[in-house]
This record gives structure tokens, C-alpha cells and sequence, in this order.
């Protein structure tokens, strides 16, 4: 029998609704429940990216794997529950975009029997929703992994779920809790801030329609992050702030740089760095 018949992703928005079509896509075939809202779920029932809409209580007993997809603060808020509900030899794994809150939390609940293991892949849009998901949304992304107690659980759930991530395309890589949302307060979260308070400062200054003819492709390519509602990012601040804050520090300070080098060569040194980091992201 395979490790894993039954699959509960709770949370069938984007994420989670693009986990399920990539499952469908590497060749899963046993049930797929959704635990979502009613809306979400009858949606998602219409798109077939999962084949029962159900309550946690209905649906976790039944699951070899939960994955939770919801905000972070959700997410944190069921674990209890979740541990629970699911058998003994059931794996669940999140895909929380901060690390920290979620596996203090979950250090309280899996003591034993099920296993948690915190995940965040690296892939997204702009927009939100189940309509927005997608089979190949993960395929070339990395996939961190967080467990709760240093190394991944070595099970029949959990190596399968690794095979999946290999099948989906997904670069693995093992991190603890702090460096994740050190790192990525850095590289994702003070990027999405950068062209939010550039989309906000150009909204206030250009007015007339016309104006923005004038702009180029790079105005396009900056403010493409802006475009994300603060419904998916208010859980992120609330639980990375103190790393995010650390990371806007260092923009800014690297702002009031180029701005006081502005009627001279000092601004090349800024240049310079810049250059070399996106050499680095192209060579990548």
C-alpha cells in the first residue's frame, strides 16, 4: 500500500490549490480533501483541483498528509487541533511564508506520534485565489524545509512527500526556523515593501493619466510586487517584523546614500555593489 492514500490541504487558495494540481500532475491518485471556505471549496470543487470539500474534524482522521496553506496566523491557531485530529502516523507540514511563530507553536503539539514539519515554497503571484493556482506553480522553486528538531523525520509519509517535491520540480534545502525568516525578510519580504512604498509614493505624485506614458519598462518590472493585497501580507509583518525592520534599515540607510551622492561620483561605489549582486542573480 503507498505511504500516503489521503491528502487535506487546508487552505485552498493559491498555494494550496497549486499543490494539489502539481499532486494530480506527478501522479497521485488517491483522494484529495479541501478544507477551506464554502465559496473556496465549491470553486475548487468546479476547477477539480480537489475531490471533497470537508471539515477539518471530517477530514484529518482520514489523512496520511495535512497541508496547511492558510495565513500564518491561521495556521498557528489550528495547529492544537490539527494534533489532535490526525493519526499517529500522519505528517504535517505548513507552507507559512515566517517559520518562527509556527514551529514554537507546533514544538507544543507534536511531542509524539504524528510528525510536523514546517515548509515554505518559494514560488507565488500576485493575485490570490484557487482560480490563480497552478500544476507547475512550484516547478524550478526552492522548497525549505523546517523541522522541529533539527532533522527531517526519516517515515514512509515523509520521504514520499520528498519524492513529490522532487517530481514537482522543487530544489530542497534544510533550515531552522531563524534563518528562514532572517533570510527571507531580506529577500522577499523588504522587496515587496521597496515596491509597495515605491507604488504608494508614485500613486500620490502622479496624478494626470498622461504621466504614466512617459514611464518605461522598468517602472512596469518594479511595481509588479505592488499589485499584492495586504490581506496576504499583514500575517508576514505581524510575525518577521523585527527582521524586516532590521532589512529596511539597511535600504534606507542605502537610500539617504545615493541621495547625498547625487551631485557627485560618490554614487558610483553604490552602483558598483548593485551591479555585482544582479550579476550574481543572472548567473544564478
Amino acid at each position: 500500500m503507498p505511504a500516503i492514500n489521503t491528502v487535506s490541504v487546508v487552505g485552498v487558495g493559491l498555494i494550496g490549490g497549486s499543490f494539489a494540481l502539481a499532486l494530480r500532475r506527478v501522479g497521485f491518485s488517491g483522494r484529495i480533501f479541501g478544507v477551506s471556505s464554502p465559496a473556496t471549496l465549491a470553486r475548487a470543487l468546479d476547477l477539480g483541483v480537489i475531490d471533497r470539500g470537508s471539515s477539518l474534524e471530517e477530514a484529518l482522521p482520514r489523512s496520511d498528509l495535512v497541508y496547511m496553506a492558510q495565513p500564518v496566523t491561521h495556521i498557528v491557531d489550528q495547529l492544537e487541533q490539527v494534533s489532535r485530529l490526525v493519526p499517529e502516523h500522519a505528517l504535517v507540514t505548513d507552507a507559512g511564508s515566517t517559520k518562527r511563530r509556527i514551529l514554537e507553536r507546533a514544538c507544543e503539539f507534536f511531542r509524539g506520534g504524528a510528525d510536523f514539519v514546517g515548509g515554505h515554497p518559494m514560488a507565488g503571484k500576485e493575485g490570490r485565489g484557487v482560480e490563480v493556482a497552478e500544476a507547475g506553480l512550484f516547478n524550478g522553486a526552492l522548497y525549505a524545509l523546517v523541522p522541529i528538531r533539527g532533522a527531517l523525520p526519516d517515515t514512509p509519509v515523509m520521504r514520499t512527500f520528498l519524492d513529490w517535491l522532487d517530481l514537482m520540480g522543487c530544489r530542497q534545502r534544510v533550515m531552522d526556523a531563524a534563518e528562514h525568516d532572517t533570510t527571507v525578510a531580506w529577500t522577499s519580504h523588504m522587496p515587496q515593501l521597496v515596491s509597495t512604498a515605491l507604488a504608494a509614493t508614485l500613486g500620490e505624485r502622479l496624478k494626470s493619466p498622461g504621466e504614466l506614458e512617459v514611464a518605461g519598462d522598468g517602472l512596469r518590472d518594479m511595481t509588479r510586487l505592488a499589485a499584492s493585497p495586504h490581506g496576504v501580507w499583514s500575517a508576514i509583518l505581524e510575525t518577521n517584523g523585527d527582521a524586516i525592520d532590521e532589512a529596511l534599515g539597511s535600504f534606507v540607510r542605502e537610500v539617504e546614500g545615493l541621495r547625498s551622492a547625487l551631485s557627485s561620483d560618490a554614487g558610483e561605489r553604490h552602483f558598483r555593489r548593485a551591479n555585482a549582486l544582479r550579476n550574481r542573480i543572472e548567473a544564478w
